[in-house]
């Protein structure tokens, strides 16, 4: 399952060096003008996870598959761009397909990389790209209000839910406020999600700064991490060109180059676990001779859907599932040691899978 993350911000605040660097490819174009992501680039990655090594090694598997994420690199965005200015509906249609948003906000000085606003400011930055995608959720819900007219004249119920959430979501926005901020039942929940509102997502806010604040941060990084706060959303800070030199650095090499920035992991680590803290996200593992692999979930998913992120057979049909906690499947030695110490539960449909459980699922074919 893993997560979608795309990955916004103004022309020129070092999105598409992120990009090429987080993916380890040279698939975004990184140049010095505006909108040179012409479609939107889609990266796949590996979810790091110490874990998936030692149930492997234990496990003497042949493959070890890690849980994946894509991140998409969309365009820079410019003001304007919900009424159409620079390519900006054709973008803002990309982000709709996305569980979370990176915002991408310039701190740092360079006179080859001009910003669009001619002055570097990551808040206003944030504002920007706030202030647009909230435009155009105002469009699109007002569209969406006029065919529920006819509806409601009938005493259509879920017209009539439908039509409460629009109009009480863009009284929302036209206080100048995300969506995400709606209150609503979780009966209403299903037909708030059927709206795709761009700024229902979570947000994370992304400081690309210069190499000598990307281990501490700076000033300006701690206003952002304010601001984040103050707008429920996460922010991690990286710096662009450090990664982009670390993805040109043998694996052994890249420790010790971090090390020398003051840096303990990559940025892309640090970005995936704030990524998974802001959606909610956490990993169990299925390991055996053939494979050991790494399965990302909701927290709080029950052991029946935990299993059909695997195949849906396997939820249609779920039986049990054999358990192991991680804890106990490293100190025991794996899964027969663990049988053997009574710590190979079996879990029945209303399990709740709890982050790092190996587990062997028994279902109906």
């Amino acid at each position: 399952m893993g997560f979608k993350c795309g990955i916004v911000g103004l022309p020129n605040v070092g999105k598409s060096t992120l990009f090429n660097a987080l993916t380890r490819t040279a698939a975004a174009q990184a140049a010095n003008f505006p909108f040179c992501t012409i479609e939107p680039n889609v990266g796949e990655v590996s979810v790091p996870d110490d874990r998936l090594e030692k149930i492997a090694k234990i496990a003497e598997s042949k493959e070890v598959l890690p849980a994946r994420l894509n991140f998409v690199d969309i365009a820079g965005l410019v003001k304007g761009a919900s009424q159409g200015e620079g390519l900006g509906n054709q973008f803002l249609a990309n982000i709709r397909e996305t569980d979370a948003i990176a915002y991408v906000l310039r701190w740092f000085e360079n006179d080859d990389s001009v910003h669009v606003n001619g002055i570097i400011d990551p808040i206003s930055d944030a504002q920007t790209v706030e202030t647009e995608l909230m435009l155009a959720d105002l469009e699109s819900l007002e569209k969406r209000a006029g065919p529920l007219e006819k509806r409601l004249r009938s005493n259509d119920k879920e017209a009539k839910l439908t039509m409460d959430l629009i109009q009480r979501t863009i009284k929302l926005l036209e206080q100048g406020r995300p969506a995400r901020y709606v209150e609503r039942s979780s009966d209403e929940e299903k037909a708030f999600m059927e709206l795709q509102l761009l700024t229902s997502k979570p947000v994370l806010y992304v400081c690309n700064v210069d190499e000598d604040s990307a281990a501490s941060g700076n000033e300006m990084t701690q206003k952002v991490a304010e601001y984040a706060a103050e707008h429920d959303a996460a922010m991690v800070i990286i710096s662009a060109e450090i990664e982009a030199e670390l993805a040109q650095l043998e694996e052994d090499e890249q420790e010790e180059y971090l090390q020398s920035l003051g840096l303990d992991t990559p940025g892309l680590n640090r970005l995936i676990h704030e990524g998974y803290q802001l959606l909610g996200l956490q990993t169990y593992f299925t390991a055996g001779p053939k494979e050991t692999r790494a399965w990302t979930i909701k927290k709080g998913t029950k052991a029946p859907a935990a299993a059909g992120v695997i195949h849906t057979d396997f939820e249609r049909g779920f039986i049990r599932a054999q358990t192991i906690a991680y804890k106990d499947y490293v100190e025991l030695g794996g899964e027969l040691p663990a049988k053997e110490a009574g710590k190979a539960r079996d879990e029945g449909k209303e399990y709740v899978v709890a982050d790092g459980d190996v587990m062997l699922f028994k279902f109906n074919t």
